[in-house]
C-alpha cells in the first residue's frame, strides 16, 4: 500500500505530522511536504474546481444575493424587493427600496464591466499571438549547399 493512501487512512493529523517530522529532519523535506499537502487538496484549503478564483468567489456570492432575495421577496416573479417585509416606518422602506435598487444596478454596472475587461483581455492577447505569428519567418524547405 503506498505511504500516501496509508495517511489518507488516518486523515490531517497524519500528513501535518508528516510535515512537522520533516522539516524537523531537513527544511526541504518538511517544505516538499507542506507544498505537496496543499497542492494536492488534502488540507482542504484553496480552491482546485479548474476555475478562476474570482470568477469562483463572484459566483458564490450570486448565489448568497439570490438566496436573500428569495428569502426577502417570498415570491418568484416581479421585483424581489417590492414585497418585502415593511419595518414600519415608509420613510426607512423608501430609503431602503431605493438603495437596494441602487446597488442592484452598480452590480449589473461591475458585471458588464468584468466582461468587457475580460473580453479586451482576450483581444490583446489573441492580437500578440497573431503579431507574433506574422512576424515568425515561414519554413523554407532546406535547400541543398551548393559545392563549389
Amino acid at each position: 500500500m503506498p505511504i500516501t493512501a496509508k495517511l489518507d487512512e488516518f486523515g490531517k493529523p497524519a500528513w501535518i505530522a508528516l510535515t512537522v517530522l520533516g522539516f524537523m529532519a531537513w527544511w526541504p523535506i518538511g517544505l516538499a511536504v507542506l507544498a505537496f499537502t496543499i497542492g494536492s487538496g488534502r488540507m482542504g484549503c484553496g480552491y482546485y474546481g479548474g476555475h478562476d478564483r474570482w470568477q469562483h468567489k463572484m459566483e458564490r456570492m450570486q448565489a448568497k444575493m439570490d438566496w436573500m432575495r428569495g428569502k426577502m421577496s417570498g415570491n418568484a416573479g416581479g421585483s424581489p424587493w417590492s414585497s418585502a417585509p415593511s419595518s414600519g416606518n415608509r420613510a426607512f422602506d423608501d430609503y431602503r427600496g431605493e438603495t437596494l435598487r441602487r446597488l442592484e444596478d452598480e452590480q449589473r454596472e461591475f458585471k458588464d464591466f468584468l466582461e468587457r475587461l475580460r473580453f479586451a483581455k482576450d483581444k490583446t492577447e489573441f492580437d500578440s499571438f497573431m503579431a507574433e505569428r506574422r512576424g515568425r519567418p515561414q519554413d523554407n524547405p532546406p535547400s541543398s549547399p551548393s559545392q563549389s
